[in-house]
């Protein structure tokens, strides 16, 4: 493997960069690691348990930058539970800006010399025709593990705000935002959602110095009885007037409430009074996740695009 090149706030702010000028011109092929929210919250929350197996490469045009490689070596993951999860592949989120589209072969060069030897997993587009045919040029093909009726690719979802209804909770139920109920309190609501897991404190943190991030943006449903029953955080591209929300989850003992739905909605009308125009979700898309799905299309998103898994074994 190459030396490694952490992945910094500044590398992030340039890759961020990158996805809103993607997103002006074509927001189809957006891939679904690197849209402006997303590489927020993958590089907060994982940074500081994570970061140094992470290592980079940004490619240049008149100063800006119109491609970017962000592999994720071999690394160990401890969940809250005691669980330990090795990873022993690796894998690249990455962007090419369109008008560079040449730039991938350089992309995938780099990353086969920084992973050689492991199997490389990578997510493209599913719309991008000429980014597939590259891949497939270099040796990579579709990845089964995560295809099928319980895969675990990915679909972008999308609705404009013009008309977001009321949101209703439950008696007893109300919005809060993470200025309001503390540090502590948002981190809980992530834990219970997603348990087991290996968010921290530390995380949350990071997650909080990300670029974009903003407390009145991060919201949460609190039960009568002090819990934090649901939480997403909606990330403002306020280049492109969309909020994107990454992530959404709900306690496993409030769900089917319609918390969520409710939370979504109360978010949609936050964000189009900071300026959006648009909003955007992210879910599992294969048939055997069907809550996710089901719950955006409640609040009135629509599938937009998808992603294509991809794999090239060691050898």
């Amino acid at each position: 493997m190459t030396n490694l090149e952490p992945v910094t706030a500044t590398d992030l702010r340039l890759m961020q960069g990158l996805a809103q000028r993607v997103t002006a011109a074509r927001p189809d092929l957006v891939n679904s690691d690197a849209s402006f929210g997303e590489l927020a919250w993958n590089w907060g929350k994982g940074h500081a348990a994570d970061g140094a197996s992470w290592t980079r490469r940004l490619w240049f045009s008149g100063g800006d930058p119109v491609a970017w490689g962000w592999a994720q070596l071999p690394h160990r993951v401890r969940r809250n539970d005691g669980s330990v999860k090795d990873v022993t592949g690796a894998y690249l989120a990455h962007q090419v800006h369109p008008d560079h589209a040449g730039l991938l072969d350089e992309v995938i060069d780099w990353y086969d010399g920084t992973a050689a030897g492991l199997d490389r997993t990578v997510l493209a587009c599913a719309a991008d025709e000429f980014a597939l045919t590259r891949w497939s040029a270099h040796g990579y093909g579709t990845d089964p593990a995560a295809l099928g009726d319980t895969g675990s690719w990915t679909q972008l979802n999308e609705r404009d705000l013009t008309d977001v209804e009321q949101p209703v909770l439950p008696d007893g139920f109300r919005f809060r935002t993470a200025d309001q109920a503390g540090p502590q309190a948002a981190v809980r609501a992530h834990l219970d959602a997603w348990a087991p897991s290996a968010y921290t404190a530390e995380a949350y943190e990071g997650v909080r110095k990300a670029p974009g991030y903003r407390g009145d943006l991060h919201l949460l449903v609190e039960a009568p009885d002090g819990t934090m029953a649901a939480s997403t955080i909606m990330w403002l591209d306020e280049a492109n007037r969309t909020a994107e929300f990454e992530p959404v989850g709900t306690h496993p003992g409030h769900r089917r409430r319609g918390l969520a739905r409710a939370m979504l909605l109360h978010g949609m009308r936050l964000a189009r009074a900071a300026g959006a125009t648009h909003a955007t979700v992210a879910c599992l898309g294969a048939p055997g996740h069907p809550q996710a799905r089901a719950l955006y299309y409640g609040a009135g998103f629509r599938k937009f695009t998808r992603d294509a898994p991809l794999i090239k074994t060691a050898g």
